[in-house]
């Protein structure tokens, strides 16, 4: 008997799941990097090449309504949903991350699914490049990472 008390983690194993990735175009050469270090996350944990899926849109303010669709199809068992918004000169940069988290975390509680929030929200160019990728890691690897161990957890507490 155990004098501890009982650990529930998620596991990082990809086998038996579904994932869709939805990228944003808008700063493409950013959000590129961050599909290919999800795809590549996915794919070392045991993601097989048809259950990762990746749907494109126009830009990070249109990913929650896209999530949302996803999401009610139930044909994935997570979503990642990568983008980036560069801040510039106007306040456009704040009304567009904040609706992007808000709508994406939204979707998440709705139909219990695993979104994970993969936009960077950065100052600069160069700091996105950093986080996609460069100096600071691969954002999109590590939403990917966040989506399959949270899949995993709720897998565990359903049994």
């Amino acid at each position: 008997m155990s004098n501890g008390p009982r650990m529930i983690d998620g596991q990082l194993v990809a086998r038996d799941a579904r994932f869709t990735i939805v990228a944003a175009r808008f700063n493409d050469l950013i959000v590129e990097r961050l599909v290919a270090g999800a795809i590549d996350a996915l794919r070392r944990h045991g993601a097989a090449p048809g259950e990762i899926q990746v749907v494109r849109v126009p830009g990070a303010f249109e990913l929650p309504i896209v999530a949302r669709r996803l999401a009610r199809t139930r044909r994935c068992d997570a979503i990642i949903a990568l983008g980036a918004v560069i801040r510039g000169q106007t306040p456009h940069f704040d009304y567009v991350c904040s609706e992007c988290a808000a709508g994406l975390r939204q979707v998440g509680m709705e139909f219990e699914l695993p979104v994970s929030f993969g936009v960077l929200t950065c100052d600069t160019m160069d700091q996105a490049m950093d986080r996609a990728g460069g100096k600071a890691g691969n954002k999109g690897a590590d939403a990917a990472l966040a989506a399959l161990e949270t899949l995993n957890l709720l897998r565990q507490l359903e049994g």
